[in-house]
């Protein structure tokens, strides 16, 4: 036993486990770690150099594409063990990843997250700690994932931000009531289109679709704390503030402005280039470009008629007593 312990205290470099092997003086974990289907290690080198083999060599599944390095980290930060669920460490950045999921070499997964099943994820991006991107999720180059951060049933495209606590894909809110007068939930059964360049603040929810896909247009931004419902479809380069809900079913055209706490009723259309000031409801649709506001919503210059005729029949009730 001491003649080991001295032969291992005079081991100085990754690359003098060759010789341990040969020797047959180290376990069986690292005569798997160094299987020469992965890598193959020299004497004479102080780094792993990464044998030169097919692609094919570092796929671990139907449909995965690792790149060599990441295969070689995943395999040791896991002592050269897969699990029963068939989950790896990803090699950059430390996170969890499935074995059947197509990450690019240069995205960054960090550890903490974690990687489902049949999820593609595209170059350079960045998933943050406690992220769960469940399967089948598509994930677009540049897209930066934040922290605790809930993606299902989605595809989520380029160069978008998506803020810490966001959940997208999960089921929208629709029940019915049958003929024994229980609540039967509705199947929700679509997905979520998160296009091009798009930003979601922080804690805010879309739900997938139903009868239709839930879509978020290119360049469209979120503030945080936004609910979007199911089978609605936001058009391009719009800007939706805080609080903001919109019902299920909802069509709203490009370049449109929501003030902080809109509410939009489900099944409404809202066309291109309308703004709606802060706290207004939309409860039927807006066919004409405009600014809006109220409860309901009416053209911005009626509603402060609306607002100076209440303040001056205030007054004068004030006078009168």
């Amino acid at each position: 036993m001491a003649s080991c312990l001295k032969r291992l205290a005079s081991i100085r470099t990754l690359s003098s486990i060759t010789g341990l092997v040969r020797n047959k003086l180290h376990t069986s974990k690292v005569e798997n770690l160094l299987a020469p289907t992965l890598v193959s290690a020299t004497t004479s080198s102080h780094y792993f150099s990464i044998s030169q083999r097919s692609s094919q060599d570092y796929s671990t599944g139907p449909g995965t594409t690792v790149h060599p390095e990441c295969a070689l980290n995943s395999r040791l930060q896991n002592d050269g063990e897969v699990d029963h669920q068939d989950y790896l460490r990803w090699g950059n950045g430390g996170g969890t990843f499935h074995k059947s999921a197509s990450i690019d070499p240069s995205a960054f997964v960090e550890i903490g997250a974690v990687v489902h099943s049949e999820c593609a994820v595209g170059a350079e991006c960045r998933i943050g700690c406690g992220a769960i991107i469940g399967p089948t999720v598509t994930i677009g180059q540049s897209t930066k994932i934040g922290y605790n951060v809930a993606l299902a049933n989605c595809m989520v495209g380029d160069f978008c931000v998506i803020h810490s606590g966001v959940c997208i894909g999960q089921d929208g809110f629709g029940f019915f009531v049958d003929e024994q007068g229980n609540m039967v939930k509705k199947p929700q059964t679509l997905n979520v289109r998160i296009e091009n360049h798009v930003e979601i603040g922080a804690n805010t929810c879309i739900d997938r679709g139903s009868w239709r896909d839930t879509v978020v247009g290119e360049h469209t931004k979120i503030d945080n704390l936004v609910q979007i419902g199911h089978n609605a479809v936001i058009g391009r380069s719009c800007i939706i503030c805080g609080q903001v809900g919109v019902a299920g079913s909802v069509t709203i055209g490009d370049y449109v402005t929501f003030g902080g706490r809109v509410g939009i009723r489900d099944h409404v259309n809202i066309a291109s280039k309308v703004r709606l000031a802060a706290n207004s409801c939309v409860t039927k649709d807006i066919s004409e470009p405009g600014d809006y506001g109220g409860f309901p919503a009416i053209p911005i210059r009626d509603w402060r008629r609306q607002i100076a005729m209440h303040r001056q029949s205030l007054k004068s009730a004030n006078s009168l007593a």
